[in-house]
């Protein structure tokens, strides 16, 4: 089979389109014809600094295609079904195999481009909110990064919920295109500080949750506007930068931070079933899974250096 794969970490130009041998199935693994393959935040970082499992090492999270053959043990799934797949890393290759317990069948009139997108970022956006964020109706939450995958779900499963919601971009023009989605106010922290801001449009008191994917820098932001008793959400390091905090300043507000990490949980029945059901509601049309931009399997060096340039709003995908 092709691959997008790389033989030492680095820059997106590490990546090279190679043949490497089909992967082996399990018994209770399932084989997948790979169709639209979701660039996952960890897959850059992974590329960038992440352990190589395999040499070559193909990396990736996140891949939506049709069953071409299932282990014996596998039960609910089976040959010819579309489903969208999620693993340690395998995505970016023409085959991949995956557990079954970590792929979800695609319903009928899904685009399988639009479900390839949805597990790990509306998965870890619902975890954010509302396992470990206890989001309730009437309450604000700010969304860093909101023009990433994680941050668009997170927007739009926060006003479904009836959050204002308030997120920050890198431009005006990003932050436009999340009005559609359920945003109330948006702050570009390229030109703005994101907590006078926070405590202007909140009237200084502060937000009630914070969904922070980027960590690192941001991270001070993200402390500085939360209100009495706000909840920080942090899933993820984006930002690529050593966490260091003052966290000294969470205990006069009874403040609390709590890392989130969706891989820990995946494969329990509450994860698993969550997850078979946002892959329902973007079917029903009730969420949105947004694509920016699709590159070849070839071009996945072009792909993950698009991402890193910060342009897109939404899921790029790569096409075996």
């Amino acid at each position: 089979m092709k691959a997008a794969v790389y033989y030492e970490n680095g820059s997106p130009d590490v990546l090279k389109y190679e043949d490497v041998p089909d992967p082996v199935m399990g018994p209770g693994d399932v084989l997948v014809r790979v169709e639209a393959v979701s660039i996952e935040g960890g897959d850059t970082l992974n590329r960038l600094g992440g352990a190589l499992v395999t040499r070559p090492h193909i990396v990736g999270y996140q891949a939506g295609g049709t069953i071409i053959d299932a282990g014996d043990q596998v039960k609910g799934l089976k040959r010819g079904q579309r489903v969208v797949t999620v693993n340690a890393f395998g995505s970016h290759a023409e085959l991949r195999v995956v557990n079954a317990r970590t792929a979800w069948a695609i319903p009928d009139g899904l685009d399988i481009q639009a479900a390839s997108a949805i597990p790990v970022p509306f998965g870890t956006a619902h975890e954010c909110l509302f396992e470990f964020g206890r989001l309730k109706a009437g309450e604000t939450v700010l969304v860093q990064a909101g023009a990433s995958a994680v941050g668009l779900a997170a927007i739009q499963l926060a006003k479904q919920a009836g959050a204002t919601v308030i997120a920050t971009a890198s431009s005006e023009v990003r932050l436009a295109k999340l009005k559609a989605y359920g945003l109330d106010h948006g702050i570009d922290y390229a030109k703005q500080d994101v907590a006078q801001e926070i405590m202007k449009i909140t009237d200084n008191k502060g937000v009630n949750l914070v969904v922070d994917p980027v960590g690192g820098a941001t991270l001070p932001s993200s402390l500085a506007s939360l209100g009495y008793r706000g909840r920080i959400s942090l899933v993820g390091n984006a930002g690529r930068e050593t966490q260091k905090v003052d966290v000294g300043s969470l205990m006069p507000g009874n403040r609390s931070l709590t890392g989130v990490f969706l891989g820990a949980e995946i494969a329990t029945d509450r994860v698993h079933d969550n997850i078979q059901r946002l892959i329902g509601e973007v079917a029903a049309g009730r969420l949105t899974a947004l694509i920016d931009k699709t590159f070849p399997l070839s071009e996945a060096a072009a792909a993950h250096a698009y991402i890193e340039s910060r342009k897109a709003v939404g899921r790029v995908l790569l096409i075996p």
